[in-house]
């Protein structure tokens, strides 16, 4: 089987959670022995591979039609997906549309009069939810939704956690792209934290996209710029006692998994997509009570609180093993991939 992929950018020069899960996906299916090829509309340079999976680099418009013939299925997330739908409808390959948020744009890409979509992924069980809950609404028939969460190997996060409470993105709040309220990953909070504890080193983690806050005038914060995934052990989680996660939004919050492993408390916003995937390894802190942040970061200064906080995420990292996820995924992709016209 032939995958091709369209992304904006990819690894390891890009490694934010949509990026980094989309890699996770494409690598089990090349350990399957699929070629695999990633075409990118967003960033130039020299063909490359990461881990089995070849990167082509944007060079003009037509890129697509280079890589297009002979794929046996189309893989798309964000910004490609609506032009995946369409080569789609068009062209007769099978369509696989990997989806990270309950935005209106993206369910609207999958009932697109000139798209087709045959496989959605939705990365956590209320994201599918909420995707069968808006057919169901717009009295449509769904195309076929599997679940595979952003899970992450504990081999390649685990390390022991050092002394620094850490915010991974420094991203401000800004207009929600759908319209409703803002986005953000709690950049303001996190510099209002460092204000007001002075005596606690912090660590922020420069995001791959987004406004990001500005923590300049604070000696008790170092600011890492941004990090690529296969260096987050050494260079975040080798230096993090707590992680911080006061995102306005996260379907899943794959951030949050890496640090569980190594038994690091996660103080997040109590979002849909935390609440699975932290479940009882959380620590849950609405994101505008700046009082009880600073709460659960002193109360876990001591030793029994943290150690218990620490247990609870080592269990729940125990729980989340990638391997049932990743079958579903290249199970599912492989049967749709049977499916193209000839």
């Amino acid at each position: 089987m032939r995958v091709l992929a369209l992304a904006v950018r990819y690894l390891p020069g890009f490694c934010a959670g949509a990026e980094t899960m989309l890699h996770s996906m494409l690598r089990a299916l090349a350990e399957r022995g699929h070629q695999v090829d990633v075409s990118l509309s967003g960033q130039d340079g020299a063909p490359y591979d990461v881990d089995g999976v070849k990167v082509w680099p944007y060079v003009s418009k037509r890129d697509i039609w280079d890589h297009l013939p002979g794929a046996d299925v189309v893989v798309s997330q964000l910004e490609n997906s609506p032009r995946a739908a369409s080569l789609g409808h068009w062209n007769g390959v099978p369509v696989v549309l990997v989806n990270h948020n309950s935005f209106l744009a993206s369910k609207k890409v999958t009932v697109a009069p000139q798209g087709h979509v045959d496989l959605v992924v939705a990365n956590s069980e209320w994201l599918a939810a909420d995707l069968r809950d808006w057919y169901a609404g717009q009295r449509r028939q769904p195309p076929q939704i599997v679940v595979c969460r952003p899970l992450v190997d504990p081999a390649e996060h685990a390390t022991t956690p050092g002394d620094r409470v850490t915010l991974v993105n420094l991203r401000v709040d800004e207009p929600n792209p759908d319209g409703e309220g803002a986005v953000g990953k709690g950049g303001a909070l996190f510099r209002r934290l460092a204000e007001r504890m002075p005596d606690i080193p912090f660590l922020g983690v420069t995001g791959a996209y987004g406004v990001q806050q500005d923590m300049s005038g604070l000696d008790n914060v170092e600011v890492l710029p941004h990090v690529p995934h296969d260096q987050m052990r050494e260079q975040v989680w080798s230096r993090t006692r707590v992680l911080l996660v006061p995102s306005s939004y996260e379907s899943w919050g794959r951030v949050g998994t890496e640090a569980i492993c190594s038994g690091i408390p996660v103080v997040a916003h109590p979002t849909p997509g935390l609440r699975e995937s932290l479940a009882a390894g959380g620590i849950f802190v609405d994101r505008e009570d700046a009082d009880a942040w600073a709460a659960a970061i002193t109360d876990l200064s001591d030793p029994e609180v943290y150690a218990s906080a620490s247990a609870r995420a080592l269990a729940r990292a125990a729980e989340l093993d990638p391997a049932e996820d990743l079958a579903r995924w290249c199970e599912a992709v492989e049967a749709i991939a049977g499916r193209r016209d000839r």
